[in-house]
């Protein structure tokens, strides 16, 4: 099954909620796909800033972003999302990124309703949106694109409405239907809630796949709160990353004052995983395994003589 189609599936599902999570890189998202992660998220910030070291203001190119999720996609057979931040530039730009990710092997593609001179990082200072008209002929650019080439591809709308200077609750509730309607989204997602009651009120006013960010909100929410209110999809997009930089942050202090004592603490403390047990695991996270086989293909002929 192509991955478009599969994606298409996954937001569908009744009674079951997509849990979407970040790929900091592609080998971590072989990790995430041999422990069950059902699809993953290219981000600019927790995937770009993790190779390039630069912050997520719309300053990595459409090219950098679409290389970088193409080396995910290729080492996984779970969806990859692409962040497309605001386009990279106006309608033509769009179709270029919609037709570069599907040639790439992607999923789907999260557009931005932001400035493209002003993008700001989620739930940042300075958040601003384009005009309803603007945002529209974005998302419609995206649409009408990947229509041409792979209808199953996935656009998704974020709506940043709810904490932009020229925005709130209202507005936000107005471009979340426009997006669906006009614009001809596919998938339609809130930035930033404030309040439970926030994401019910936006729930009502969007009818296919939809999903809130965890915003304002004092915690994440669970799969089940995620499947009460309908969600089609939990952003977990920052859980890999944040245990990788945490766990590396703990780890590298601990080496600072320990030396080499401090691996072995955390491989009595981490016993049971490919990286830290001596036992042989099933899993080739390397594909030597594939290597062996070509060989055996291969050179079996020479073998013979």
């Amino acid at each position: 099954m192509r991955p478009t189609t599969k994606l298409r599936q996954l937001l569908r599902r009744k009674n079951k909620v997509l849990a979407v999570l970040g790929a900091p890189n592609a080998f971590h998202a072989k990790i995430m796909e041999a422990n069950g992660v059902e699809a993953c998220f290219v981000g600019t910030s927790i995937t770009g800033g993790n190779y390039t070291g630069l912050p997520d203001l719309g300053i990595l190119s459409m090219t950098e972003c679409v290389e970088i999720a193409k080396w995910i996609a290729r080492s996984v057979k779970i969806p990859v999302i692409l962040d497309g931040d605001t386009g990279h530039g106006g309608i033509m730009a769009v179709r270029r990124l919609v037709r570069e990710c599907i040639d790439a092997g992607l999923a789907g593609l999260r557009l931005d309703d932001q400035p493209l001179e002003q993008k700001r990082r989620t739930m940042s200072a300075g958040i601003s949106i384009v005009s309803r008209e603007d945002a529209v002929r974005r998302y419609r650019a995206a649409v009408d694109a990947k229509n041409e080439i792979d209808p199953d591809f996935v656009i998704m709308a974020q709506c940043y409405a709810r904490n932009g200077g020229n925005g709130g609750m209202v507005e936000t509730l107005t471009r979340l239907r426009l997006y669906e309607k006009e614009g001809g989204v596919d998938w339609v997602q809130f930035e930033a809630p404030h309040s439970i009651a926030e994401i019910r009120r936006a729930r009502k006013a969007v009818r296919g796949p939809f999903s809130a960010m965890k915003g304002q909100l004092p915690r994440a929410l669970t799969l089940e709160e995620h499947r009460v209110l309908r969600l089609s999809a939990a952003w977990y997009t920052f859980l890999p990353d944040q245990v990788l930089k945490a766990s590396a942050w703990s780890f590298l202090r601990a080496f600072k004052s320990q030396g080499i004592r401090a691996w072995e603490e955390f491989i009595i403390a981490n016993p049971d995983t490919p990286f830290t047990s001596g036992k042989k695991w099933s899993w080739d996270a390397t594909d030597m395994t594939a290597l062996s086989t070509l060989e055996a293909k291969y050179f079996a002929s020479k073998r013979r003589r």
